[in-house]
């Protein structure tokens, strides 16, 4: 009798290849945190490779952070926006600027809360919440995000 072939294990053709585990839960929160602080880049056009770059930074050190405390998983994409946001603004200047306010000096939205779930862009000076993370597109008239 002839042993059992495994063609999807070429180093040891006949023990069973284990299966693939889906994406752990801090990966798929990772991805959905660059996906989220991504479209709102390309949003405003603003998603360049140094950008991305960024974006793939702050997700590295978020990686750790939620690493450490597990229980912030829920907070990431708001994190991200917010490091994303000041790296540009060291940089580039500030983003994302303020569809609400017409008149007046320019200004960048801000992510609320700051740490915690369900981050939103919100307009202090107009005391509003804008779009939540990841839907700038949609409020500001730019590529569609949802």
């Amino acid at each position: 009798m002839d042993d059992p072939v495994n063609p999807l294990d070429p180093v040891n053709p006949v023990s069973p290849v284990p299966p693939v585990d889906p994406v752990n839960p801090l990966e798929r929160t990772l991805h959905a945190a660059r996906a989220r602080v991504l479209a709102d880049l390309a949003s405003g056009e603003v998603a360049a490779a140094d950008v991305v770059s960024m974006v793939e930074d702050s997700v590295v050190q978020r990686r750790w952070w939620v690493e450490q405390w597990p229980e912030g998983a829920e907070y990431v994409a708001g994190l991200v926006a917010q490091d994303v946001q000041d790296a540009l603004l060291e940089s580039h200047g500030r983003w994302p600027l303020c569809p609400v306010c017409g008149s007046g000096d320019p200004h960048a939205l801000d992510v609320e809360p700051e740490l915690g779930p369900d981050p939103h862009w919100v307009c202090h000076k107009a005391g509003v919440k804008v779009a939540p993370v990841g839907s700038l597109g949609a409020a500001t008239g730019g590529a569609s995000t949802s």
